[in-house]
């Protein structure tokens, strides 16, 4: 999908289209409309244009009419920092991996690239986090978003941290009710099953925190990158009015960075704690084993005694044997248990 933005008389106009085989076999005016959109003059009008899992046709169309080049998904993948941010003459390469699909719950991460020349910004994707579906609802609201191609480049950074700071806020929020389950489920009387129920899904729910926390905090650092690295860049790649609002986004990926740290380490105190928690309740149960088969050890030692098959045992013959066996077996189980609770194990 190949998606336009530009403003046209004080208005946001947007186009979409796609050009690949599936389009060629739609009818001719449903293909004019599509294809409309990725010619050259278009293209070149545009402030930002967004490719959504691009088909190389499309690919290829920008190239031609932007005359430049498009990273490929492979070349995307790439970790190393000089594959990531480079600059080809006037033109800045910029890719990070961002966080999406949190509301959904099938989370992940997705590289994302940013090719910003001074009169367009081309971005690809293959995965669309919630911060660029709002920021183009607000930018047809706002037209004055679209100004230039390194404002739209700087407010969908400003998005995306605005988005990142409430997913933040979200996972503090569940891993505060996570921290209540857990230490109300270990001081209240519950039942054994309603309460291992609760800290196993304190323990589901740190793993997600942690696993979303994890993801966020890359994000925040690729943010921070590609802030650092357009920051050394300023000079040529941000026009003079819009540099002070690098400086701004630096400050809150930085206390968001710190942020996403502190709930990093609650998240890890938190799991400590449940697991704590865990094996004190199996210490418990293994304590309670443990003075049962050591109260049924006398008896039943007594009980192999007289099981043996010798002629000679003077105890069987005795009228009161048995009724003095059973005795002796009750008053062997009571006397563990009376000095276990004397020693405070019970």
């Amino acid at each position: 999908m190949l998606t336009t933005w530009t403003v046209e008389d004080g208005r946001c106009r947007v186009r979409e289209g796609a050009i690949s085989d599936i389009t060629a076999a739609l009818p001719e005016a449903a293909r004019e409309s599509a294809a409309e959109v990725a010619t050259a003059e278009n293209l070149r009008r545009a402030v930002w244009i967004d490719l959504l899992n691009p088909t190389a046709d499309e690919e290829r169309a920008v190239q031609n009419g932007l005359q430049l080049e498009i990273p490929t998904r492979e070349e995307m993948q790439e970790i190393e920092s000089s594959s990531r941010l480079y600059r080809e003459d006037d033109v800045l390469f910029l890719t990070a991996n961002f966080l999406y699909g949190v509301d959904s719950g099938e989370y992940g991460s997705t590289p994302i690239s940013f090719v910003l020349t001074n009169t367009t910004l081309v971005t690809v994707r293959y995965a669309t986090p919630r911060a660029f579906t709002a920021f183009g609802a607000r930018a047809q609201r706002q037209p004055a978003l679209l100004q230039t191609s390194d404002a739209v480049m700087l407010h969908l950074f400003e998005q995306v941290v605005d988005r990142l700071a409430d997913i933040l806020e979200k996972v503090g929020a569940d891993m505060d009710k996570a921290s209540q389950s857990t230490f109300r489920a270990s001081q209240a009387d519950f039942k054994m099953q309603r309460r291992n129920d609760k800290l196993k899904d304190a323990l589901f729910t740190l793993g997600q925190v942690g696993e979303v926390t994890t993801r966020a905090s890359e994000t925040l650092l690729g943010l921070s990158r590609i802030l650092t690295f357009v920051g050394a860049e300023k000079a040529t790649a941000v026009r003079k009015e819009n540099q002070a609002q690098i400086k701004t986004l630096v400050r809150d990926v930085r206390s968001l960075v710190e942020h996403a740290n502190f709930l990093n380490s609650k998240a890890q105190f938190l799991l400590d704690a449940v697991l704590g928690v865990i094996n004190v309740e199996q210490n418990a149960i293994i304590k309670t084993f443990t003075v049962a088969s050591v109260a049924l050890m006398p008896p039943t030692l007594i009980a192999s005694i007289y099981g043996m098959n010798f002629e000679f045992m003077p105890e069987l013959k005795m009228a009161l044997g048995y009724p003095l066996a059973l005795l002796l077996m009750v008053v062997s189980s009571i006397l563990p248990i009376l000095y276990f609770r004397r020693k405070g194990w019970l």
